[in-house]
């Protein structure tokens, strides 16, 4: 196995295609046009108009010269490092053309892609902490992420201090110099600062702004990267880059994805915080398989569009819902009650979205019933896909979530998370309406 690479300090090489064309006449050129062929050169494919699937597990060198041309590179015996593919763990032809068009949506450097979100997440992770290290993070955060950082990484040494999503400059401050000392009493650092914004599943929202000005003033800013999940929103409704988070995660498997028939995950930022984990994802694996890179590339080209004919259904239902009087509350960003949520979206999104959470008069025994109710929502986990879902998070997936904790976040018994998918928005508000009269 091609096994010379470090899985700390080597990146990947890379293919060399032809120059990228991202402007004409000085106009740069949208997300949404460069989606249609960006990162890929019809020459290197026989002509292939679209990306073809490169379905192989290694590729061949031109002679046995180049062979080893190319691990000098990579060992590092020559300067100047290496380019082309090696072999399919550390990625490929599909891979590639794909992390160049994420890395576009968020104005990256550079993007990853993994076979999940989780994978993306978790990888991340070991790839910054070391034994004696301390995550900072928001709350909520998707229970596998919380319960990879509390339950997995205390394993190895590894400690973490949270912060209610909506926490002030002060309260950040407060938070970090707590990490700090508890970084030093371990002999380690403050490794990250990991968020989550819009928080699963209540939508909150961290402002990041506050974040990377509290990391700034009390921590070494070149060595603790923000990191931020993004899922909800992205890629069209937030840019955290620009707001000073240093990577940004999704699930692929929802908006991106977003026809709920595969898996993936990426992380994107500049090259300085990319390179470890794509060292790491090197010897771990873990990378997008060729056929979902693939299928990830042809749901590019329509994101924008389903993503906003979601947004705009989900408007619609909301403001159907807002007043019922079988709805507790609404936790959409269309809606927001508190003035300090209500100035991060300004600050921080483009958008509301098409997931929010439903409070059901009642408890979790209402909630049931408006679920079982549902004749076009499909009572089912996950989100941003073309059809509607909803669930309930006390009941499902964060139920390994202990019951003190999910109280102290607003997991509720009767908050029902819905994902509005893309059907004609009458329909769905037919259907809500029968719902809740089960109720």
């Amino acid at each position: 196995m091609p096994d010379s690479t470090d899985a700390v300090t080597t990146p990947t090489p890379r293919r060399n295609p032809k120059p990228k064309v991202t402007t004409i006449a000085g106009r740069e050129l949208k997300p949404s046009t460069l989606m249609m062929g960006h990162g890929f050169d019809p020459a290197l494919s026989e002509g292939s108009l679209k990306a073809p699937i490169f379905l192989t597990s290694t590729f061949a060198f031109e002679n046995s010269a180049a062979g080893k041309r190319h691990f000098e590179g990579i060992t590092g015996k020559r300067p100047g490092g290496a380019e082309g593919l090696v072999y399919s763990r550390f990625n490929g032809p599909n891979q590639e053309i794909l992390e160049d068009r994420l890395a576009i949506w968020d104005g990256a450097e550079d993007a990853l892609s993994f076979s999940s979100g989780m994978t993306a997440i978790t990888v991340m992770m070991l790839a910054y902490c070391n034994h004696g290290d301390v995550i900072v993070h928001s709350g909520p955060l998707y229970a596998a992420t919380e319960g990879f950082v509390a339950k997995v990484l205390s394993k190895f040494g590894i400690t973490y201090i949270d912060f209610a999503a909506g926490a002030t400059r002060a309260e950040l401050d407060g938070v970090l110099a707590k990490a700090k000392e508890q970084a030093n009493a371990q002999g380690g650092k403050v490794a990250m600062v990991y968020l989550e914004s819009p928080a699963n599943p209540t939508n909150a929202l961290v402002d990041v702004q506050a974040v990377r000005d509290a990391r700034d003033a009390v921590l070494d800013a070149d060595g603790t990267p923000i990191a931020i999940d993004n899922t909800f929103l992205g890629p069209l409704w937030s840019r955290p880059l620009d707001h000073g988070a240093d990577v940004v995660v999704y699930s692929l498997t929802k908006y991106v994805g977003g026809h709920s028939d595969l898996v993936a995950g990426s992380i994107a930022g500049a090259k300085r915080w990319i390179n470890p984990v794509r060292a790491l994802r090197n010897t771990m694996g873990g990378i997008a398989d060729p056929n979902t890179a693939w299928m990830l590339l042809r749901s590019l080209e329509t994101v924008e569009l389903r993503m906003q004919r979601a947004g705009e259904n989900a408007a619609k239902v909301c403001a159907f819902l807002k007043d019922h009087p079988k709805v507790d509350g609404l936790g959409y960003l269309g809606f927001i009650d508190d003035p300090r949520q209500q100035d991060i979206y300004n600050r921080h999104c483009s958008g509301a979205g098409s997931t929010f959470s439903l409070f059901v008069k009642g408890g979790e025994a209402e909630a049931f019933r408006f679920l079982d109710a549902m004749k076009i929502a499909k009572l089912a986990v996950s989100l941003g896909g073309t059809e509607t879902l909803a669930s309930c998070p006390a009941a499902m997936t964060h139920l390994s979530v202990p019951d003190d904790r999910k109280a102290q976040l607003g997991i509720t018994p009767n908050l029902v998370r819905i994902s509005i998918g893309i059907e004609d928005p009458d329909d769905l508000i037919a259907d809500f309406d029968q719902a809740l009269a089960a109720v």
